[in-house]
């Protein structure tokens, strides 16, 4: 799949910023959609990309810059991403997390040029199984709000596919780690 204008939510994030920053090596041209500039924000990256600024419960923003940059592809970073902040506000992690998702699927959908969505999620989405390491077949088997909003996630992805044929690919990973992490609270931060 050829690239060549790229929607990241959550460009200011820890892992949209190395995205960010690998794709501008790539020479892809790159749109950052970010809820505000702070002091985590990766100035070298925002610097080189056209920044969309608002919030992903917004769908008209999130439609507007899958539009007006003519996007081809999405990866869809953005979202509540700690589990403690879930758990003290799990209005706002369903928020985000699902409607930001809906909306990101559903400007895909409307706009007709986008030709592929990477929906990133986490390892949590599977919950607690006793065979360990998880596999992809596992069923989802979230119980906090947060695992609970990334398996969410992963089937809003899936409906989207499956009904519309949106082309979609789900990421889980589990305990991201490298330069640039100002999170002190992950297994291995900095």
């Amino acid at each position: 799949m050829e690239m060549s204008n790229v929607l990241v939510t959550g460009a200011n994030g820890f892992v949209g910023a190395a995205l960010c920053e690998r794709l501008l090596k790539m020479n892809k041209s790159v749109v950052g959609l970010i809820r505000d500039r702070n002091y985590k924000s990766r100035r070298d990256i925002l610097d080189n990309i056209s920044v969309v600024y608002g919030d992903l419960r917004d769908y008209d923003t999130v439609r507007y810059a899958v539009s007006k940059y003519e996007i081809d592809t999405i990866f869809h970073l953005g979202a509540i991403t700690i589990l403690k902040m879930a758990t003290v506000d799990p209005k706002t992690c369903f928020q985000i997390n699902l409607m930001g998702t809906v909306n990101v699927l559903e400007a895909a959908r409307e706009c007709g040029h986008v030709k592929k969505v990477v929906v990133a999620s986490s390892d949590k989405a599977y919950g607690v199984h006793e065979n360990l390491p998880y596999k992809e077949d596992l069923a989802l088997l979230a119980s906090d709000p947060y695992s609970t909003s990334k398996s969410c996630t992963d089937l809003l992805a899936q409906s989207y596919a499956y009904t519309y044929g949106l082309n979609t690919s789900i990421v889980r990973s589990g305990n991201i780690f490298g330069p640039g992490d100002l999170n002190k609270s992950r297994i291995i931060p900095g």
